[in-house]
Order: structure tokens, then C-alpha cells, then sequence
């Protein structure tokens, strides 16, 4: 059965009329929680370089990738370790991540694991570059979703949220070939992501579908097409908790195509001591706030261990 493709607006991060981005924003968190970012600051040559190197990465042989196993949210999670929909599959996804933390607080740097030079020579550096330029876009985009929701421009950096916000990189690997089985296979079952923005690049391999009402049953899902050089943007549920359930967190999910697929996702989640609660511009009377304030860092950590539970 052929998917419909999802038309999503795309974001011009360039752009001088911000109040115009901000519109456009606006109006896509509230009906798919998607949009694509563009001149963004990322260069060609560094996705180039960073699909590289994560290949380089993912083809070494198992035993080399598991010396870095997941440990403390970083490092390596192997082929089927993960099950996003426990209802859609007992299998577990097929997909094999690598996880990079902040990189800026010596008190979470230093948790990363790193495959050393002789191994992946110019590795790290790599990866380095390519987190502190998403990050820079990320703080960019942030000022302009503040003003998507009738807020100050600086308002995230004055609630604390953007001083020394917690960036995860994920590099991730769906094999083309996975074998005949009778269970249909994910390469990422259906979920929502739990922080606040989201910021996805890919290696062009389309796969990754939306579904604009996770209420509606049986579910729709639409295709999100590949633009060369632009990210995939998309709102976590604590940015949905904040907003009062007017940005939307969507499910989305990752269909194997029978082709290699390789991504990158860069979660851009507030300072730890962050409160997340109602903004102002998102309730009234008619509509008061839905959740508690949540400290940033108890509310990742729980959704952290749930997922990872098994």
C-alpha cells in the first residue's frame, strides 16, 4: 500500500522576517509538530563528513562496537536492543544507535565514550564539530519558537533554559537487509520523543513516517520526504507539556525499505534545573494548565528509565 507524503513547511533559519518564521512555526507545531529547517548553518561538507564517520563507526565488527555499550545514556545500543512499541513488535527495533552527551559541562563530558584515533582516526573531532553547530542552530531556532508562541524572543534563556541546555546526539544504523521472518519489522516502532526540539538529518534513505492523530485508530501514516541539507524539525513532549498540548509531540516512526539507512538526531533538551510549566501564552480559563511544573532533569531521567526499563 503506497503512504501519502506529508507537506511540511519549510523554515528559512536566515531569514530577517522572523516574525513571519515564527508564523510558519507556529502553525506547524500546532498541526503536526513537524516542519523542515534550512540555511541553518550546518555546511553540506560536515553532514557529508559525519555520515562518514558513522559509518566508519557502525561497520566495525560487533565485538569492537560493543566495548562502548550504553552506559550513563552514552555509547553504543546494538541491533534489536531497543523497543520503542512493545504493542507492535516483540522483536525490538532494527536500528543500532551511538550516543554523545553535552560535551560542555566537564561533569557530563566526561561520560562519553570515544573509539580512540588508531581505530576511527579523526572520529571525535568529527563529532564535535557537528554537535556544537546543531547546537548553535538550535539556540537560534528556540528564540524563534519563543516568538511562535507569543513569547519574549530571549524568553527560554531568561526562564534558565538555554544555560547549558543538555544536547544528545544519536547516530543511528538501519541495515538494508534484516532476513525473512514472519513478524513485520520496525526500524523505529511508533513513539514521540520526550524532550523539547528535535533536530534530524539523514543520509537521503527515506523510511521515517508521521502520524498527525496518534487518537484515531486504525492510525494514519504519512511519509516525510528528504530535502537535501535540511533538518527534519520536530516537538518532544516535554515542549508539549510546556505549551499546554497546543505544540503537538507526533508519533513517528522508521519503516525499513530494504536500503541502508543512516541518521542523525540531535535532542536539544533544557538545563536539568529548568521548571517546565504552563506558559502564560498558552492557558486561560477555557483552557488551564493540563500538567504540574516538572523539574527538566527528574521529568528526562523518568522518561529515560521507562524506556529503558527492559
Amino acid at each position: 500500500m503506497t503512504t501519502a507524503a506529508v507537506n511540511l513547511p519549510i523554515i528559512d533559519l536566515s531569514s530577517s522576517d522572523s516574525i513571519s518564521s515564527a508564523n510558519s512555526i507556529r502553525q506547524a507545531c500546532i498541526e503536526c509538530g513537524f516542519f523542515y529547517l534550512v540555511n541553518h548553518g550546518v555546511e553540506e561538507e560536515l553532514f557529508a563528513e559525519l555520515f562518514d564517520r558513522s559509518s566508519n563507526f557502525f561497520s566495525l565488527p560487533l565485538e569492537d562496537k560493543l566495548k562502548f555499550s550504553r552506559k550513563h545514556n552514552r555509547g553504543y545500543t546494538a541491533l534489536f536492543s531497543e523497543n520503542l512499541d512493545f504493542a507492535s513488535s516483540s522483536k525490538g527495533d532494527s536500528k543500532e544507535s551511538f550516543y554523545v552527551g553535552p560535551l560542555d559541562d566537564p561533569t557530563q563530558s566526561n561520560l562519553n565514550q570515544w573509539p580512540p584515533e588508531d581505530i576511527l582516526p579523526s572520529w571525535r573531532p568529527a563529532v564535535e564539530s557537528y554537535y556544537r553547530k546543531v547546537m548553535s542552530a538550535g539556540k537560534r531556532l528556540i528564540s524563534v519558537i519563543a516568538l511562535a508562541l507569543n513569547l519574549d524572543e530571549d524568553f527560554f534563556e531568561k526562564v534558565g533554559a538555554m544555560d547549558k541546555p543538555k544536547g544528545f546526539l544519536r547516530l543511528l544504523h538501519y541495515p538494508g537487509e534484516l532476513g525473512s521472518t514472519d513478524e513485520e519489522i520496525y526500524g523505529a516502532s511508533a513513539h514521540s520523543d520526550y524532550g523539547m526540539i528535535t533536530l534530524l538529518a539523514s543520509n537521503g534513505v527515506p523510511g521515517l513516517q508521521v502520524c498527525r492523530d496518534k487518537s484515531k485508530q486504525p492510525r494514519i501514516w504519512e511519509d516525510v520526504l528528504h530535502i537535501d541539507g535540511a533538518f527534519i524539525v520536530n516537538i518532544g513532549d516535554m515542549m508539549e507539556r510546556w505549551t499546554n498540548c497546543l505544540f503537538r509531540s507526533t508519533l513517528h516512526r522508521v519503516m525499513p525499505t530494504g536500503q541502508e539507512r543512516y541518521s542523525v538526531a540531535f535532542f536539544m533538551d533544557p538545563n536539568d534545573d529548568c521548571v517546565v510549566e504552563c506558559l502564560k501564552s498558552c492557558c486561560s480559563e477555557a483552557s488551564p494548565p493540563r500538567f504540574p511544573p516538572v523539574r527538566s532533569g527528574d521529568y528526562l531521567e523518568e522518561r529515560f528509565r521507562l524506556t529503558y526499563a527492559t
